[in-house]
């Protein structure tokens, strides 16, 4: 169990899609207005690992995962596109940028074919190997979901803290920059593992 444990958290708490946009929603003060989308990317956790375990990987296989890591590869430069060209206004209200929300949490960690290809592992060789089913597999599942909300969370709060130390909006704005740059690039490199490759060696 703890083993299972360790590879979720190290898969879930390394820098990737997800957790960028939790960094610079914590950046332009915007990470208690996004709980939902961090609570968005735990209840996908939850429900992926619930498909997975009592369906398998027979679904998630060869072009289905090719084309949801198609999906997810668009999904995510249209994401760095949005933060690229939002203006981060820390005092003015009116100004602030809408938050990301449940849905886009949801849809985020669902097309994510990192997040796919971490979970399967869990759901369909660690979780039957310690016996894990039924009313238990709702339980872990449910367990690694609240770790799984965490992660952006505490890239938010991080953020947060990045956020406050920084009051220059011409900063900010290049920080915001930056970040839609890495998960532009974050999203390329998925494109290109995930569909490319795949694409070639067919």
């Amino acid at each position: 169990m703890l083993a299972m444990l360790a590879y979720a958290i190290s898969v879930m708490y390394t820098p990737g899609p997800v957790n960028l946009l939790g960094l610079n929603a914590g950046i332009n003060g915007q990470a208690k207005e996004s709980t939902g989308f961090f609570i968005g990317v735990g209840a996908a956790m939850w429900l992926m690992l619930l498909l997975f375990g009592w369906l398998g990987s027979v679904f998630i296989q060869g072009k289905t995962l090719l084309v949801i890591s198609a999906l997810g590869t668009f999904y995510i430069l249209y994401l760095s596109i949005k933060i690229a060209r939002s203006t981060p206004h820390r005092t003015d209200v009116d100004a602030v940028s809408r938050p990301l929300r449940f849905k886009e949490g949801v849809l985020m960690q669902l097309l994510n074919p990192k997040g796919i290809v971490a979970t399967l592992p869990i759901a369909t060789i660690q979780l039957p190997a310690m016996q894990i089913e039924g009313p238990d597999l709702i339980m872990v599942a449910l367990l690694i979901g609240v770790l799984a909300t965490g992660a952006p969370g505490s890239y938010a709060l991080l953020g947060s803290a990045m956020g406050k130390a920084i009051h220059d909006h011409a900063l900010l704005r290049l920080v915001n920059r930056i970040l839609a740059l890495l998960l532009a690039l974050t999203g390329l490199i998925i494109g290109y593992e995930y569909v490319v490759l795949p694409l070639i060696a067919s």
